[in-house]
């Protein structure tokens, strides 16, 4: 019996399944010549020999193809034409994510924006917040979280950049210490989260961190339901770029206005 390699149908004579072949436009052909082959083996076999296969890895940016994985490489790195690229590093990312991530990064950004009172520089809008309001400033030590929001809340009446609160507890005068009932054996475990520390001290960093306190801020965006704890944690997430508001670089725009309103004594009107 003679078999079509295509559809699998039988015949006697080789004669009829040639011509089987040629009324359907069954035969095998190679990926590169015109050949035509009976079966998938002879045209494997000549493909091989001949090197006839067909480019099968694309190139992430222009319209080139390759045989192999190592050419495409090859090609992409000596061209930068890798998708998630950085020309000047002439390193490859992950994803698009990464990639800004990187961008974004010290490396590229330097540390250009510079605290209001003690004048280090930082990276971005959210370092220099978590600065201040961790209380680490030399020349701010009476700031923190909670004075911080109270003076933005008193420049925001309409609610640009805090939530509208019917009332707000300040809490900058508490401080939890962690006790023995907090060993389960193996971890310090927070009673909020149930999240287990090595130590007694990561668990007291976490409960007097900002985590389980009220979330005080909102997006910016209209419609964006994030809130959040802190000016830091808004400002990462307007820096991540997750809800498309604004762009890495209008985020620092962002804060200096904001800034230069506190310092100021200036009311928050929008951005």
């Amino acid at each position: 019996m003679f078999e079509c390699a295509t559809c699998d149908d039988e015949f006697w004579y080789q004669e009829d399944c040639d011509e089987h072949m040629n009324d359907y436009d069954h035969w095998i052909e190679c990926e590169t010549c015109t050949r035509l082959f009976r079966s998938q083996s002879a045209c494997y076999q000549h493909m091989n020999a001949v090197d006839h296969w067909a480019p099968t890895f694309k190139c992430e940016t222009c319209t080139s193809t390759f045989r192999t994985q190592s050419a495409v490489d090859n090609h992409m790195r000596a061209k930068g034409h890798y998708k998630n690229y950085c020309h000047e590093c002439e390193r490859t990312f992950m994803n698009e994510n990464c990639l800004r991530q990187h961008l974004n990064s010290k490396i590229h950004r330097g540390a250009s924006i510079p605290c209001p009172f003690c004048r280090t520089g930082f990276v971005t809008a959210s370092g220099v917040s978590h600065h201040l309001e961790s209380g680490s400033c030399p020349r701010a030590q009476g700031l923190n979280r909670d004075k911080i929001h109270r003076i933005i809340q008193r420049l925001d009446p309409n609610g640009v950049v805090c939530k509208k609160q019917i009332a707000w507890h300040s809490e900058e005068n508490v401080t939890y210490s962690v006790t023995d009932s907090a060993w389960n054996g193996q971890f310090w475990v927070c009673y909020i989260c149930k999240r287990g520390f090595n130590s007694r001290r990561a668990l007291g960093s976490h409960v007097n961190s900002s985590v389980h306190k009220e979330k005080v801020y909102h997006c910016l965006k209209r419609g964006c339901p994030k809130e959040f704890h802190s000016l830091a944690s808004l400002f990462n997430h307007l820096e991540s770029e997750s809800c498309g508001f604004i762009r890495f670089d209008g985020v620092q725009q962002v804060h200096k206005r904001l800034n230069d309103a506190i310092m100021g004594g200036r009311m928050i009107t929008g951005f």
